[in-house]
Parts: structure tokens; sequence; C-alpha cells
């Protein structure tokens, strides 16, 4: 009677399974944990709601066999991939394995990345990259294996960029990434590096000892150094709080583009007043104050998620929430560089302004702006580049705007707290200064002349400063409609929920001719 069933292969298929689940085998897997890092299994399983994993391409590997075709060994593909949850949410998830040829690639990984990529995009499902390797990258051992060079190209990249306008992608640094590990890195809406124990690097220690420079793996591409020039978004202390971060910046975008993110529910009332910010401005304008309580203050309580706060500090970046509904903010901080924008900053400002068009997000711009950053080194940083790059962007959106005055607006960049030509969500508190210069700066430019001409020049100087500041009111303004309202700072909740709600009325806006760039 002939056999029934396919029991066999199926016991070979689990066995195949199993010896991919060993990963590089106990002895790289105890070096894997020695270095103070998870196997990408346990990562995988950290990241995601608890048994929601599905493996996509569990028997992919290479396997070493008898002259009779009887499997001797398994070495599993240095890539995972699959889908699983997070808070009930499918997410696609791609993660390099660091115990199998250190984390490098082969023809299956480039394929298994390229496979995730496609998923993540056509089915709308966010994307998130645990890197720990090359993850891709090349390798000079492949000449003697390919039994020739090849011309560079990068597999599966053209889908690496075009998800950047597509699905939310994290990228989350956990060890030493090269090469086009590092690229995948930064190509993310927000990336994360874990201090001491991962590094980026265009090229590794090795390579760059070979052009003649000796540097430690920190030294050349660490966490913080990263960090302070905006190639990644943020570093941690730990694994864990890199899967909390990238957990918590997913529950503020939606799954995919054209599509508005989930609204959560809320407790935190629209009339919340805190009397303190009627006295959060200093009354003289030299002063500084701190930003981060007032946005805690006018947003939902425990909603301020900040990215990038080690990089272009004169502006703070943030998605938060107002009765639920997810805004992306950007504030001045007069505590750094006086709250210019700086070439950094307006990279960054840039950079924001992009994410939030790609998802529909509206913004919320806390504006204290003494205008672009001048001297000798902001011009040999191109800040008037950046800075009009920014400006342009914040122009061609087309989300909704709602931009507070707080204090300082003048010059071009203070024009750049949003786009004039449409409607104008804007409010002003009672500090609010504004013009195209400060007149403590240009008075002595526009006045030249009857300054010096004066028989007592200083007094002649003071008399100008005084007749100028008592038109310098922002009633004064108001009276002519040059700027929409003037409200109590403790009042600003109240006014941006009112926007919030506006928003989620409105027509579904976003994507109007840019997305997200690395």
């Amino acid at each position: 009677m002939a056999e029934k069933g396919w029991h066999e292969e199926i016991a070979e298929m689990r066995r195949r399974q199993a010896l991919a689940a060993e990963m590089g085998g106990a002895e790289r897997v105890e070096r894997q944990r020695k270095r103070g890092k998870l196997t990408v299994r346990e990562r995988i399983a950290a990241l995601l709601d608890p048994g929601s994993f599905r493996e996509w391409g569990s028997l992919a590997g290479e396997g070493r066999y008898e002259t009779d075709g009887t499997l001797t060994g398994f070495r599993a593909s240095s890539c995972l991939t699959g889908r699983g949850t997070i808070e009930g949410r499918t997410v696609v998830v791609s993660a390099d394995d660091f115990t199998i040829r250190g984390g490098s690639s082969e023809t299956y990984h480039h394929e298994k990345n390229v496979q995730a990529e496609l998923m993540a995009a056509e089915y709308g499902l966010p994307l998130v990259r645990l890197l720990d390797g090359t993850g891709g990258g090349g390798s000079v051992a492949e000449i003697e294996k390919l039994g020739a060079t090849y011309v560079p190209y990068v597999p599966g990249f053209d889908q690496v960029v075009a998800n950047m306008g597509r699905v939310p992608v994290v990228a989350l640094g956990l060890g030493p990434v090269a090469g086009l590990g590092a690229a995948r890195l930064v190509a993310s809406h927000y990336s994360v590096m874990v201090r001491g124990l991962s590094q980026m690097f265009t090229a590794g220690p090795p390579v760059v000892a070979a052009a003649g420079e000796k540097v430690t793996a920190d030294q050349l591409g660490g966490a913080d150094l990263h960090a302070s020039t905006g190639s990644v978004d943020d570093v941690v202390e730990s694994e864990a709080e890199a899967f909390a971060r990238a957990r918590r910046f997913l529950s503020y975008l939606p799954s995919r583009a054209g599509v508005r993110p989930e609204r959560v529910a809320c407790d935190d009332p629209a009339d919340r007043a805190e009397a303190w910010l009627d006295e959060a401005v200093p009354r003289d304008r030299r002063w500084p104050y701190e930003i981060r309580p007032i946005l805690d203050a006018v947003f939902d309580k425990g909603s301020v998620f900040e990215i990038g706060r080690a990089w272009g500090r004169s502006a703070v970046t943030a998605l938060a929430r107002l009765r639920g509904v997810t805004v992306a903010v950007i504030a001045s901080d007069p505590g750094q560089m006086g709250g210019t924008w700086t070439a950094a900053a307006s990279r960054k400002i840039t950079r924001h302004v992009e994410l939030a068009e790609t998802f529909g997000l509206p913004i919320v711009h806390l504006v204290d702006v003494g205008g672009f950053t001048i001297g000798s080194q902001a011009e040999k940083a191109g800040t008037i580049r950046d800075g009009t790059r920014a400006i342009a962007t914040i122009f061609q959106s087309t989300v909704p705007w709602c931009a507070v005055i707080l204090r300082r607006a003048f010059g071009v960049a203070g024009a750049g707290m949003m786009d004039h030509t449409r409607f104008r969500y804007r409010i002003a508190w009672p500090s609010g200064d504004w013009g195209s210069l400060p007149p403590e700066g240009g008075i002595e430019a526009a006045f030249k002349a009857q300054i010096e001409a004066a028989p007592d020049p200083e007094a002649a100087r003071r008399e100008i400063q005084e007749r100028l500041n008592r038109l310098r009111s922002p009633f004064r303004s108001a009276e002519r409609f040059f700027v929409e309202e003037i409200v109590a700072p403790c009042e600003t909740r109240r006014w941006l929920c009112e926007f919030a709600e506006l928003t989620v009325s409105a027509p579904p806006t976003g994507g109007g001719g840019f997305v997200y760039r690395p």
C-alpha cells in the first residue's frame, strides 16, 4: 500500500526551522549576549505584542549536503523578516542577525529586505528595521565567491526611498552598522541608536585606518556624534528604550500616507488653563525662558514626543496631541542661540515639515524667532541656503498650520512662521514683538545721519528708540489686522484645541508635491 501524506517532508521542514532558530549557534549567541546585546529573535519579541510575530522566509539559508543529498547542516539567513503587531496594529519587521556573518549581506538577505519593503508598501503597513551589521553592505570577499567584480548597485533601494512617502519607517541601530546598513538606518522617518552599543559608519575603522586615520569605533561613528549632527534622531541607553520609543513614535502616525492618524481618547479638558503661562515670557526682551514646560502646558498632558533634541537646538521639533488629535510641533528655543534659525535648525525644521506633509499632520508652530543666525560662522555654514529651503518647504506644504507668536518674529526667518497667503490661524501673546528688524539693532542703520548730526548722539538714539517703542505694541498691529488675535497665554490651549477640531472636519491634506527625504 502506498505511503500516505507528506509527513516526512513536514518533519524535514520543522527540522530546518529548528536549525534556523539556533541562529549562528550557541557560541556566537553567547558572544552576542556578552556584548550586552539581545539576539535577533529576542529583539523581535521585545518590540512586538507577545506571540504576534509571523516569520516570512523561515527556510531561507544555506544548507550543507552529503553527495547523496542528505542535509548535514543548515545556516539560516542573516536577515529575519515578517510581520507582527504593536498595540494590535500590524507592522512589518526586518532584522539583522549579527551572529550570522556579522549581519552582512548575501543574496537572500537582499531579497528578504526587498520583500519586507514591498510588503509594507503594498499592504500599507508601518515598517521597523532592526539593524546590527552591514545589513546588505559589500565585502571584498565576494570577489572570490563571484569570480568577478560588479558595478555597484543597491538592491531594493528604490523601495527604501519610495517608502519614505508611503508608510511610516522606523530604524533602530542596535549594533555597528556600515555601508548600506547605515544608509537604511538614516533612510527612515525616525532613527535611534543605543549609546555604547551601536555605531554607524560610511566605512568602518579598518577601512578608515587604511586611509591613514586611526580611530575607535565610537570616535568614528558613536551614537552621540551622529545625534549631534542630525544623522540620527535620538540616542537611548538600552535596547528596551529603543523599542519603547519606536512603539511610541508609531502611535502618532497612520499606517500609511493618505489616511488620518487614529484619534486617541483624551480626558485632558480643552479649557485647561495654567495661570503661570501669563508670566512665562519675561518683560525684558533680552531674557530667555524655558520652552519645553510651555509645550507640556498647552498640549495634551504627557503627549509631547520630542524628536532630535541633540541637534539644531534653537528649534524644537516634536509630535504631540490636542484632545487626542496628532499634530506636528515646531517651537523656538530662546535659550539656544536666542531662538534664531541656524543652518542645522533650518534643516531640522525642513525635515519635520516633510514628515507632517507626508502623513497629513497639522502643524503648530510656537514662534520666538529673532531671525537667521548672523556672523561669519553662520555665513560659512550656509545658513541662508538651509534657511531659505526651510521657508520654501513651509510655503509648499498643504497641511493646516497654526502659529502662536510667543515673542519675537523678525526678518525672513520670522516670516517663515507660516505661509501668509493661506488662511492664517495665527494668535499672539501680549509679549509679541515683530518687524523686519529688532529696533535695537536697526536704529543705527536707519537713522545714522540723524544720530550723527545731533548735538548729543546718544540722547538722540534714546529718543528715537522710545518713539519707536511706543509704536511697537502688538495692539497697534491688531488694530490693523496685521495679527489676527491676541490671547491671554493661559488660554492658548483652548485656541489650539479649537484648531485641532477644525482639522478633523477639513478635507484630507498632505502630499502636496513633496514627501520626506532622508
